[in-house]
């Protein structure tokens, strides 16, 4: 929504004698503001920003502990880049995806690499990179054209895969999902491989519904592929949610590097690794498997140092965050949080597929993330955007959205719960949505089309 004026009005108790009580809007003024009056002003503005514990819409952490919060402020100025000025955090980096490589059983982890990245959207392109690289060396090792590739994953993919098909020239071969097949489980795949795949993506956690897509069975299904054409074809599992849910909650469930097609696993640190925004994790099962000519040497501020990613600077103090979780809770604190999300997720789940407008679409939580849809024919007079409004006004962000393609008339609502979404908040909301279906169903027509959003969603 634009701003009305193309000025900022200081309310004049802030302001200091002497001190404007106009700044323009969009333009830098002339004059300086005391540090009193623009941290005034910023976080007034600021104010009006949603309330981050009512937010259901979105994966991303917003709480950490007092501790964590002062190891920030201390860290906040570390440039994850400068690694000659910065040893101690580079080390600790190094340490991080270690952790990993174990906790998704490297074969030899000490033979393992990997890096941090800003973000799960960064690591899932660094691990399309490498995958396409590999692919590109062999074909032309062969004599063969490397100038088609495609890159295999279900349509309910996060938007970042089609940035990175988008950008790198990578040809996105999407499976439909359906009812029947409601993610990407090895059904028809060898319809979507041929000799330019470069991989196969597998989402542990889909983000419009949380179910895990069965690595095994995908990877079994490349396996028959293989037997009758030869193709060799790798698996990226994006983890953006569930690398950092199932080795805690569903230890036996085989996803990772267990499954020889897993050549790399990418996960987001600020989902369920709990950490501020800003950090995401990327590993490969061995050096093999990131080809050294993606690595730069870069000479920098008096040293020499390898780096591939695709930002330089960037802030150091979230990796420290990782270590610091790592560090406090162990798998046991982990686990407990991790359950105590999942709990809330079941207990928010069972509720209210129990009223009557409602049915669970999918087998229900894998991560700690579920969705539902509006059994059919149940009211003409409102939907889902309906009741996503009806929360809002109640300070609520519960997100509405239509499926991917083959499902795009298919609207479903979903919960994501994140550590501090607590049992007594969750039935809260219980009671909210049970307030907004009863004043919905007491309509006597139609709600107003108008506004309602209609666009695909990819948070």
């Amino acid at each position: 929504m634009a701003p009305r004026r193309g000025s900022i009005d200081i309310n004049p108790l802030f302001t200091r004698p002497g001190e404007a009580t106009e700044r323009p809007r969009f333009a830098l003024a002339d004059e300086p503001m005391l540090p009193e009056t623009a941290y005034q002003v910023v976080h007034d503005e600021a104010m009006l920003d949603g309330n981050a514990r009512l937010n259901l819409a979105t994966f991303v952490g917003t709480w950490m502990d007092p501790a964590a919060s002062r190891l920030y402020s201390e860290a906040f100025d570390k440039n994850m880049i400068d690694k000659d000025e910065y040893p101690a955090t580079a080390a600790i980096e190094d340490r991080c995806w270690r952790i990993l490589a174990r906790l998704w059983h490297a074969p030899q982890p000490r033979e393992a690499i990997g890096t941090s990245t800003i973000g799960s959207s960064e690591a899932c392109m660094l691990g399309g990179l490498a995958l396409k690289r590999r692919w590109q060396h062999s074909r032309r090792a062969a004599n063969k054209p490397a100038d088609r590739p495609n890159l295999v994953m279900s349509s309910a993919v996060q938007v970042c895969w089609e940035k990175f098909t988008n950008y790198w020239d990578v040809e996105a071969r999407l499976v439909p999902i359906t009812d029947e097949h409601p993610a990407l489980d090895g059904h028809d795949l060898a319809s979507y491989i041929d000799e330019n795949t470069i991989g196969v993506v597998a989402i542990m956690g889909v983000t419009y519904t949380g179910m895990y897509e069965p690595v095994s069975r995908i990877s079994a299904a490349l396996d028959q592929i293989q037997a009758d054409t030869g193709l060799d074809i790798p698996i990226h599992v994006d983890g953006a949610s569930g690398a950092f849910v199932a080795p805690f909650l569903q230890p036996e469930l085989e996803w990772d590097f267990r499954v020889g097609r897993v050549h790399s696993i990418s996960t987001s640190a600020h989902k369920y690794g709990l950490v501020y925004p800003g950090l995401g994790w990327v590993v490969w099962r061995s050096t093999e498997f990131l080809p050294e000519d993606l690595i730069f040497k870069v000479s920098y501020l008096g040293g020499s140092l390898p780096t591939f990613g695709l930002n330089f600077s960037r802030p150091g103090a979230q990796v420290l965050l990782q270590y610091y979780n790592f560090l406090r809770l162990g798998r046991a604190g982990y686990a407990a949080v991790q359950r105590a999300s999942h709990d809330v997720a079941r207990h928010l789940a069972d509720e209210i597929i129990k009223m009557a407008p409602f049915e669970l679409w999918g087998d229900g939580p894998d991560i700690p993330v579920f969705a539902w849809r509006m059994k059919r024919g149940y009211s003409g007079n409102w939907d889902l955007y309906d009741l996503g409004n009806q929360l809002r006004q109640r300070g609520w962000l519960v997100p509405a959205y239509p499926m991917p393609d083959d499902l795009s008339d298919l609207t479903v609502q979903r919960i994501v719960v994140r550590n501090g979404l607590s049992m007594d908040l969750a039935d809260v909301l219980l009671d909210q949505i049970t307030e907004s279906v009863r004043y919905l169903d007491g309509l006597a027509s139609p709600m107003p089309q108008d506004g309602k959003k209609s666009a695909a969603f990819h948070h």
